[in-house]
């Protein structure tokens, strides 16, 4: 960190000192303007870096013991969700080992069905009349419903693991605590990762705000609630009048109220429920435009870290500069115009030397390269995460200003579900930007290139000439990646599917041997499950022609064999695909409790979620570069969207 801000320093001197062109008023204009939005960005970023070394309290010892356990309502908002998904999740909070919770479906879309689901379930149901304020009023709404001390709040696509309120409950031992946060992870892999194929490559974009940003903000008091996965004492919560209705980040502003008025709050960074991303790109761009849209409005509400009393001043900047990370997208603009400047206009942004370069520029940006990873707790590389800030510029950017001039994004919850009919194909409101912003950048780059501009530009440096030339090659490489990604994978499917490297067994009986009492039985390699189904291997140095030959007669007869895992009981499935030693089996007809004990296995055992680590990032680039020339095939047998789990006694960091 010292070494970053001596870096910065030297660089800021340099780049203030020597770099700026002052030619004329135009060329003052574009010179000084990209100066400032590269200080806005600059100084974001290392009030995050501050924070994040600042002395943390540790957690206390023994998270699991607890004497008098106190009642929990968990809360679970839906509205519109598919019953099949709300099921899951419901499923989920009613088998957590907790003995004294209460679950509750609050339907905002009053189904009839649900309402039969939750009879079926044991599980409460309340809908409202009247829905106003999204979220915030369905939560609010239930409030006066609740008798338990605390609530634990979860989104209707959620699902926690077991130990879920085992592990969070303990920490209210502290009458002072006003609610613990836990990380939102994924179960499936969003649409930038799966459109290029980069479930192995790439980390969600939330990583690095659970495993950096997060604790950085518990270490100065200024912990950001994220609207699911945490646990709230209902005192302290009814204290400062329910969530907050003014803006649709009821869950930011409710957090900074709660610490407002003199709670404590605390994240806890285990992986203990996971959800699922948005299913298109389309759909993550409505996701983040409303989460911008939604955050910019706190400030328009008497939960305003600007105004509210009760916050003290680091407090107050922290939470400031989560709200102004969405503004982070108007200079960020704004400098992926500025080759256009030189391209088009014939007046350099910036004047360099090959010197100053070497000696400022290189040192530290090359430092924030290496030190990309480590600074994120390996959760996040350097230039990979950018593809997430590219395919979004525009709309977030719309949403942004339309927020500022009065009209923020209306609320509308993220599809948790595939619409039928659904037109293949990118949506036009992120092709058209994206293109836009390509055609001006290949306009830059003909001009630059052109002869035609050779006595304007020959006054330069090579330096100056290279940097915009290397600028501009960076901003077309990520604008045709983050078009690439406007193109949903065909083949989706709805269930998750997980990668998850275990030894099994098929046991069954063919027709032709219906007669005799003995099984067939074959050891496998589970490769990926999934609700719907289970891909399996079989290991090498298996006798593969009888194999082969019984395994041709189940799949020609449609004949059912069961898997057979020690966590498992043994569930019937059918052999739909063969390549080689690789099957691709649907389960069968499964039982109440089969059913059951599949959605325990696949969404609720502890030690669930493995902490992944970033990869090496050179490599992963050329993975990225490939992509563009190859594209990703679609997601069929064997080529699944895949993203991976803990495999039972082998937990830890990936």
């Amino acid at each position: 960190m010292a070494l970053l801000c001596l870096l910065a320093l030297h660089y800021l001197r340099w780049r203030i000192g020597s770099t700026l062109n002052l030619a004329g008023p135009l060329a003052t204009a574009v010179s000084l303007s990209a100066l400032a939005a590269e200080l806005l960005l600059l100084g974001t970023s290392f009030v995050q870096l501050g924070f994040s070394v600042w002395p943390r309290q540790p957690l206390p010892a023994g998270l699991a013991d607890q004497g008098d356990w106190p009642t929990v309502d968990v809360l679970v908002p839906s509205y519109g969700e598919p019953p099949a998904l709300i099921e899951r999740s419901l499923r989920g909070c009613r088998a957590l080992d907790y003995p004294h919770h209460t679950v509750w479906l609050l339907d905002d879309s009053g189904r009839p069905e649900l309402e039969a689901l939750c009879d079926r379930l044991g599980v409460r149901y309340l809908a409202r009349q009247e829905r106003r304020h999204a979220k915030a009023g369905n939560l609010n709404q239930a409030l006066p419903h609740c008798h338990g001390e605390l609530i634990a709040v979860f989104d209707a696509d959620v699902v926690p693991l077991t130990p879920f309120l085992r592990r969070t409950v303990p920490l209210f031992r502290d009458p002072a605590l006003g609610f613990v946060q836990t990380p939102q992870s994924y179960m499936n892999a969003d649409p930038v990762m799966r459109n290029l194929g980069l479930e192995r490559w790439l980390l969600p974009d939330e990583e690095s705000f659970y495993r950096w940003i997060e604790p950085s903000r518990e270490a100065v008091g200024a912990v950001v609630c994220a609207g699911t996965s945490f646990v709230m004492r209902r005192a302290a919560l009814e204290a400062v009048g329910g969530f907050e209705t003014g803006t649709p980040s009821e869950d930011l502003a409710t957090g900074i109220r709660l610490t407002a008025a003199g709670w404590r709050n605390r994240f806890l960074p285990e992986k203990l429920s996971a959800g699922l991303a948005p299913f298109t790109a389309v759909a993550m761009a409505r996701q983040r435009c409303r989460w911008a849209s939604g955050t910019v409005q706190t400030l328009r509400t008497g939960a305003s870290p600007l105004l509210i009393p009760g916050l003290h001043p680091v407090q107050r900047l922290a939470y400031l500069e989560g709200i102004v990370h969405w503004f982070n997208v108007l200079p960020q603009l704004l400098l992926a115009l500025m080759p256009l400047s030189l391209g088009v206009l014939g007046v350099a942004p910036l004047l360099v030397s090959g010197q100053g370069l070497l000696l400022h520029a290189l040192p530290f940006y090359g430092a924030q390269l290496v030190l990309a990873r480590p600074l994120s707790g390996q959760a996040r590389t350097a230039l990979l995460p950018e593809l997430y800030r590219w395919i979004f510029l525009v709309p977030v950017a719309a949403a942004v200003a339309g927020t500022l001039l009065g009209r923020p994004q209306r609320f509308r919850v993220t599809p948790k579900a595939l619409a039928s009919g659904r037109r293949i194909g990118p949506a036009k409101r992120l092709l058209l930007p994206l293109l836009f912003l390509l055609s001006l950048q290949l306009v830059a780059l003909a001009n630059l290139l052109s002869p035609a501009l050779g006595p304007a530009l020959a006054p330069l440096s090579t330096a100056t000439l290279a940097t915009n030339l290397v600028w501009v090659g960076l901003n077309i490489l990520l604008l045709l990646l983050a078009l690439r990604c406007c193109w949903d994978r065909p083949g989706l499917s709805e269930q998750p599917w997980f990668a998850l490297q275990q030894q099994c067994e098929l046991v069954g009986r063919m027709p032709s041997q219906a007669a005799t009492r003995e099984h067939l039985r074959f050891a496998a390699l589970l490769e990926t499950i999934s609700e719907t189904g289970v891909e399996l291997r079989l290991p090498q140095g298996t006798p593969l022609e009888p194999a082969t030959d019984h395994l041709a007669e189940f799949r020609q007869t449609g004949t059912e064999f069961t898997l057979q895992l020690p966590s498992l009981p043994p569930l019937p499935m059918q052999i739909q695909s063969q390549q080689g030693t690789q099957l691709g089996c649907s389960w069968g007809a499964l039982t109440d409790a089969q059913h059951e004990a599949l959605q325990g296995f696949l969404y609720r055992r502890p030690a669930l979620w493995p902490v992944r680590r970033a990869p090496f990032e050179p490599l992963a680039l050329l993975v990225v570069l490939g992509r563009l020339l190859i594209g990703c095939r679609p997601e069929t047998w064997f080529r699944r969207s895949a993203l991976p789990q803990a495999v039972r006694g082998r937990t830890g960091v990936l």
